[in-house]
């Protein structure tokens, strides 16, 4: 018996994706158990995450993560992405502009190729929602949901921040009851922003977070320490253009990296 999977990366932030249009492939109650185990990048796959991609009755697609704590996150955008170009190189959607359910709801999308042969997808992010700064620990953190719940902190050099003892401090303030991502953002142009995300559910820093991207975006635009359209946005993995508006937009890639089988 055996397992299909495919490997999927948007800006470093990977994924396992499991095709489940069919049928289920993994039971509703094994699928969290399944990332922590499969997630692992020395006794699993690897990844930030797993996607399952299923039929839906609100959308053309549905959308599924579960992450390596055994959460399942209510949207995610990198994720999106590369579920959307998955969806597309299938044919499951025939159409450069299409729909996804989330448990955050339903997200517009578009798609495509370059002339470089690079895919690359627009999402609609859905409309966030705003809370009051507050001061953690000495720093001014602002707050937002873009689909999940996001704290943003400007600094003056994101290198120098020792991320991993910093921003738990963050993530399991009590002003957080569900806990919340953590991003560290530097101004470095009028348009321009760099940021090093901390994610809930990895427990750690990850390369890319598109709804990161979007947060800090929002709120470094809202702070007027940003101006104009789009917003572009360096992460390790990559960067990311976030057009900033009542509905905000996301653009950036996503790339197959393999696909496999887990045999059992």
């Amino acid at each position: 018996m055996s397992i299909a999977f495919t490997k999927l990366h948007g800006n470093g932030n990977d994924f396992i994706l499991i095709d489940e249009m069919n049928q289920v492939i993994i039971p509703d109650e094994m699928k969290a158990q399944f990332a922590v185990v499969y997630c692992d990048r020395r006794f699993g796959i690897g990844g930030d995450g797993v996607l399952f991609i299923s039929k839906s009755d609100k959308a053309d697609i549905r959308m599924r993560l579960f992450q390596p704590d055994a959460s399942e996150a209510e949207m995610c955008g990198n994720g999106i992405r590369c579920l959307a170009k998955y969806a597309f190189d299938k044919e499951y959607v025939k159409k450069k502009a299409f729909a996804v359910e989330t448990l955050a709801g339903v997200m517009q999308v578009r798609v495509g190729y370059d002339n470089e042969g690079d895919f690359m997808a627009t999402i609609d992010m859905g409309a966030a929602a705003y809370q009051e700064s507050c001061e953690i620990e000495g720093m001014t953190v602002y707050s937002v949901n873009t689909g999940v719940p996001h704290a943003v902190v400007f600094v003056g050099d994101v290198e120098g921040i020792d991320i991993d003892k910093v921003a738990p401090k963050i993530r399991h303030h009590p002003r957080f009851p569900k806990g919340t991502n953590v991003n560290f953002v530097q101004i470095t142009g009028q348009s321009e922003i760099v940021i090093r995300t901390f994610e809930r559910g990895v427990e750690g820093e990850t390369l890319s977070c598109g709804t990161g991207s979007t947060a800090s975006a929002l709120i470094a635009a809202k702070a007027g320490k940003v101006f104009g359209n789009p917003i572009h946005v360096k992460t390790a993995g990559g960067p990311l253009d976030i057009t900033v508006g009542d509905i905000p937009q996301m653009t950036g890639p996503a790339s197959t990296v393999f696909v496999g089988e887990i045999r059992y």
